[in-house]
């Protein structure tokens, strides 16, 4: 696995903040921002990461409160207005001006928060399995998914834990089950497995979460750059009727439907990584 840089960059109210940086920093090709989903962290793009940095630099942050990221102590702080701040604090830690969002799920939302925030600093966006309305059925399943109490003794049962909640088809081989359990798992000192990230987050999560608000405004902060929009023909949280109005609101939309798939595509997926490829090949 190509190696990466471990960067600290302290968030404007002093929080800790862990980057995963990879690739030539000083690199002509424009630099990608790998944005996970609320309950994941960086250790997701841990494959596709290394593929990308071969060309480019490749910058993969852990939100607050996940991965080696400093959990924080006020959980109304775990709001995508503060992940928005964070990240662009990252780019300025980082002397970088310009990027290509990848955002997977609460990824691509923070996608289009930037598009508003700092337009000029979006090069193109890779939305995964999001849109600008989130279908409120997932939304809940993900809420009692952060909920459950989910303490595993060991690698095999956590490994069983994840087959359980995330659909995929394509997944026949144990050791990639194990290794997405590696990434929703930490161990403790006592050995205990546990979800690496704050269970306050979930707090945050329910909050509000019986009236989700739409985002059609910021998702035409799009207009004038490229997409890419991706959606697992399975998925609970991106309904096929939004992901139309998307082309229909955006007509240069480029769209793929990863077949056998739930909320989310994982990105090792072969449509996944040819659309991406594609893709970026102009930046």
């Amino acid at each position: 696995m190509t190696q990466y840089r471990k960067r600290h960059v302290t968030a404007t109210d002093g929080l800790s903040l862990f980057v995963r940086d990879y690739g030539d920093p000083t690199g002509s090709r424009t630099p990608v921002l790998c944005l996970s989903g609320v309950a994941r962290s960086s250790k997701d793009f841990e494959d596709l990461a290394p593929r990308l940095a071969v060309e480019r630099r490749v910058i993969c942050p852990d939100y607050r409160g996940r991965g080696q990221s400093a959990y924080d102590s006020d959980w109304r702080n775990y709001h995508p207005r503060v992940y928005i701040r964070d990240m662009l604090d990252i780019l300025t830690a980082l002397d970088v001006h310009r990027v290509v969002v990848i955002g997977t799920s609460l990824g691509g939302l923070l996608a289009m928060g930037l598009a508003v925030a700092r337009p000029t600093a979006l090069a193109g966006a890779v939305l995964n399995d999001v849109g600008p309305e989130i279908n409120l059925s997932g939304v809940s399943r993900i809420i009692d998914y952060m909920r459950a109490n989910a303490r595993q003794a060991d690698w095999d049962s956590a490994t069983n834990f994840i087959k359980q909640h995330f659909r995929h088809d394509g997944m026949t081989d144990d050791n990639q089950w194990r290794k997405l359990a590696a990434r929703t798992y930490t161990e403790g000192h006592d050995g205990v497995l546990r979800y690496d990230f704050d269970p306050a987050i979930a707090r945050a999560m329910a909050f509000g979460s019986d009236t989700l608000p739409t985002h059609w405004p910021a998702f035409r902060a799009f207009s004038r750059m490229p997409v890419l929009a991706m959606r697992g023909a399975l998925s609970d949280v991106l309904t096929e009727a939004v992901f139309d109005r998307m082309a229909t609101e955006k007509p240069d939309l480029t769209r793929v439907t990863v077949p056998g798939v739930g909320h989310v595509p994982l990105l090792d997926e072969p449509e996944c990584e040819s659309a991406i490829d594609d893709f970026l090949r102009h930046h």
